[in-house]
């Protein structure tokens, strides 16, 4: 095997791996967020959970992704492993149509897939005709690439060591740490799966030599997930081992089956082309196993759970439902964007808290705390912040026009939220100020103070409930008609000499707060709905 051969392994391998990930990423772009949905709102049948994780797999052309996404949803609370379990079991099922696919003898019509989806990506300017092109453009190149490996790997037929070498993967337990050490490495079953399918194309190997590799790929595939729950919570790591147990459990019981019965030679029966009995064996396995599974799936999360018992985790984080370090990978993103709407839920909460708790101070209650009050605004603050950097970044990695939508919204949103904050503070330190002055409001002035509560109040629970617009935009026409009367009566009073000057100027600063509360109240709203709907 020449240097050019080993140049045309290389990049007969890179357009594969592009291939996949075109034809993934167009897929998974073209569903939109209806396949995260449908994981989002599974029940707990663990058929309908195996049915769902296998045509999503399917869909996405990748187990590993659908498993991360899996582990996100469990670390999210958005899915329990109980759920999980099944998900998983199907994610190994739906899999193995990537190996089906590259089975199939259509190298010379692969051009005609990549041409046409590259015109479609280029001419055609619709958002969906375009995933549709990365779809096919995918698929051509992947193939092409298929035929360029199987090329590449010919010569390796006449090599008397690359043979001992492939004779010796007919040892189980060295096979299998061979599939799994490769498939780890280049993180994707599929793929490896595929270059396996390429050699026998080429003549390279044989079922006999490729069983047991196939076996150690599926242990292999696991590192994805593995890697993607090092930063997650315990019951989303416990998910990553149901899925290690699963490959793990099937491999074993495959290895005795197939070095102790005439099993192999059975499925080569199925077909007298290597790749395709090396897709049917991996169709076999997954299915298999996950029947044999499937009435001790719950076991496994028990052993999972008593494995990775619970443990007192400790929150050093300003968030609560989000990270600092993003998974943005297939799935992460619909995660995300559940996980940001709580922080932004949690910190309208914050404000309206601080609102409520400086009108207090206003009116002298005893319950004020001001001290609380800057505490919350500090971390409203670094929540803005924190939230704004990760939104920001996932605005320039997003192609998908909808969940863009919803990013954008969540900077409006945040923005609003955070300005609520500082006229909360700005309402509390009007009541300092008055106090430090040794100030008192007036019975009038008290009156109008306990009427702006009330309609901040209002327009507080309003904006949450998600009922209407409506009532939302009347309130916010009172609060700016109730700030001029206001100011009118604190002109009128000033003239009259019912007033102080000093408190009237203290006043008209929390007349412009009111006000502001309603403007960014309306804004919430508005955002609310965009985020929701």
């Amino acid at each position: 095997m020449g240097i050019s051969d080993v140049l045309s392994l290389v990049a007969g391998l890179s357009l594969f791996l592009l291939g996949m990930n075109s034809m993934s990423d167009g897929l998974e772009a073209a569903a939109g967020n209806k396949m995260k949905g449908i994981l989002e709102k599974l029940t707990s049948n663990r058929f309908i959970g195996v049915i769902v994780g296998a045509l999503i797999t399917a869909v996405i052309q990748s187990s590993s992704a659908t498993t991360v996404m899996v582990v996100g949803f469990v670390n999210a609370g958005m899915m329990t492993l109980s759920q999980a379990v099944w998900v998983i079991m199907g994610a190994n099922i739906g899999t193995t149509i990537t190996g089906l696919l590259i089975s199939l003898d259509i190298g010379l019509i692969a051009p005609i897939f990549a041409i046409a989806g590259v015109i479609m990506m280029v001419f055609i300017k619709k958002p969906l005709v375009n995933e549709i092109g990365k779809i096919l453009a995918g698929f051509g190149i992947l193939f092409i690439g298929m035929d360029m490996m199987s090329a590449s790997m010919m010569p390796l037929r006449e090599s008397k060591e690359f043979v001992n070498i492939l004779a010796s993967f007919e040892n189980p337990i060295l096979g299998i740490l061979v599939g799994a050490l490769f498939t780890a490495i280049i993180q994707s079953s599929s793929a490896s799966i595929g270059i396996l399918q390429a050699l026998a194309v080429s003549g390279a190997i044989n079922l006999s030599q490729a069983v047991y590799v196939l076996f150690g790929q599926n242990i292999g595939t696991c590192i994805t997930s593995l890697i993607a729950s090092l930063s997650t919570n315990r019951s989303a790591k416990r998910a990553t081992l149901i899925h290690l147990f699963f490959n793990v459990i099937g491999t074993v019981l495959f290895t005795v089956i197939c070095a102790t019965t005439p099993f192999v030679s059975l499925v080569e029966g199925i077909s007298t082309k290597v790749p395709q009995q090396i897709a049917s064996m991996h169709i076999i396995f997954n299915i298999a196993t996950t029947l044999i599974l499937i009435p001790f799936g719950l076991y496994l999360v028990k052993l999972a759970e008593k494995i990775l018992p619970d443990v007192e985790e400790k929150h050093t984080s300003i968030f609560m439902y989000l990270d600092h370090e993003m998974n943005l990978n297939v799935g992460g993103t619909a995660v995300h964007i559940q996980n940001t709407k709580k922080e932004l839920y949690r910190m309208y909460e914050i404000a309206s808290n601080s609102i409520a708790s400086s009108f207090k101070g206003l009116l002298g209650e005893k319950d004020y705390d001001f001290k609380k009050i800057e505490e919350d605004e500090e971390l409203v603050d670094k929540l803005h912040e924190g939230i704004t950097k990760q939104v920001t970044h996932c605005l320039t990695q997003e192609s998908n026009i909808t969940v863009s939508n919803i990013y954008s919204a969540f900077l409006h949103l945040s923005t609003n939220i955070e300005r609520l904050s500082d006229h909360a503070m700005n309402l509390a330190e009007a009541a300092e100020e008055m106090k430090a002055k040794g100030l008192e409001f007036n019975d009038i002035v008290r009156e109008e103070l306990k009427i702006m509560e009330k309609v901040s109040l209002d327009i507080l629970r309003e904006t949450i409930s998600g009922q209407t617009n409506n009532a939302v935009q009347e309130l916010e026409d009172l609060t700016d008609k109730m700030a001029v009367d206001y100011k009118a009566n604190m002109v009128e009073r000033l003239k009259t000499g019912v007033c102080h000057a000093e408190g009237a100027i203290i006043y008209s600063t929390i007349l412009v707060d009111f006000e502001r509360i309603g403007d960014h109240l309306l804004n919430v709203r508005e955002a609310f709905d965009k985020i929701e709907n």
